[in-house]
């Protein structure tokens, strides 16, 4: 992997205590980046003790719904400088209509409060802490760039954070602060494989054949790892990337071309 440095910068990443957003806090460590870590559960304490055992390097780990504004404007409080904001949680319910009952309605009230808002709170109370030369980046999907049967709630989030991260790359450009989406197909993560085990029961498939149906048309074939989703954000944060702004990238092994 072509090697990044991020000595002296101040990263945070939200969603980091497993998955994508733990192996993106992973990739940024090895690369010598001061990083902040937020997470919802409790894992983020071991997921931070952990990362400075490996790194030799301290790591604040931060237990915030970042769909409580002032959580996370008290959690944010005590750091002075984001040279980069990973804004990477978000919660991946099925929200069928055509199932649509007090479940469901709730559902879809809290993926866009988790996905929506809590991407805005983040960005609102870090963007004044962020320097000339300083990046956002958004974790959107796939599913931002189409739709999806059954999670139109998790859709309308992720389309709803792609045109919020293109208005803010047009609204801070002139502040020297781009501003970029990664858009990864199915990941082998805990919460993806929860939410395949949830179609399959709803269905009455298997485990197999939903993860099938997800990956059908895909020109490179298999789940990716966390790991392969790593690289595009180390690369959106570097200078390599300072005249790239407003936009997505896919991380999909060829699941969405156009």
């Amino acid at each position: 992997m072509v090697k990044f440095a991020f000595e002296g910068k101040s990263v945070l990443i939200t969603g980091a205590s497993q998955g994508i957003g733990l192996a993106i806090a992973e990739a940024f460590a090895d690369a010598g980046a001061d990083i902040s870590i937020l997470a919802e559960n409790d894992g983020i304490h071991k997921a931070g003790a952990d990362l400075e055992k490996r790194f030799g390097r301290p790591v604040r780990a931060l237990q915030c719904d970042i769909s409580d504004q002032e959580q996370v404007r008290a959690s944010l409080a005590g750091i002075e400088r984001f040279d980069v904001v990973i804004n990477n949680a978000g919660y991946q319910p099925a929200t069928p209509i055509l199932a649509a009952n007090d479940k469901v309605d709730a559902e879809f009230r809290k993926v866009i409060d988790v996905n929506v808002m809590g991407t805005y709170y983040v960005t609102r109370e870090a963007l004044p802490r962020i320097p000339r030369g300083g990046s956002i980046i958004i974790t959107a999907s796939i599913w931002g760039r189409t739709g999806a049967a059954g999670y139109s709630g998790y859709a309308a989030s992720k389309h709803a954070v792609v045109g919020f991260m293109r208005s803010l790359a047009m609204e801070l450009g002139r502040d020297g602060i781009t501003v970029n989406a990664v858009c990864p197909g199915l990941v082998e993560t805990e919460g993806a494989m929860w939410t395949i085990r949830d179609e399959a029961a709803a269905t009455g498939a298997s485990v197999e054949a939903v993860v099938e149906s997800h990956l059908r048309g895909q020109p490179i074939p298999g789940v990716m790892p966390a790991t392969a989703i790593a690289p595009m954000y180390l690369f959106l944060a570097s200078e390599a990337a300072a005249d790239i702004t407003g936009q997505c990238f896919g991380v999909d092994r060829g699941s969405f071309i156009g």
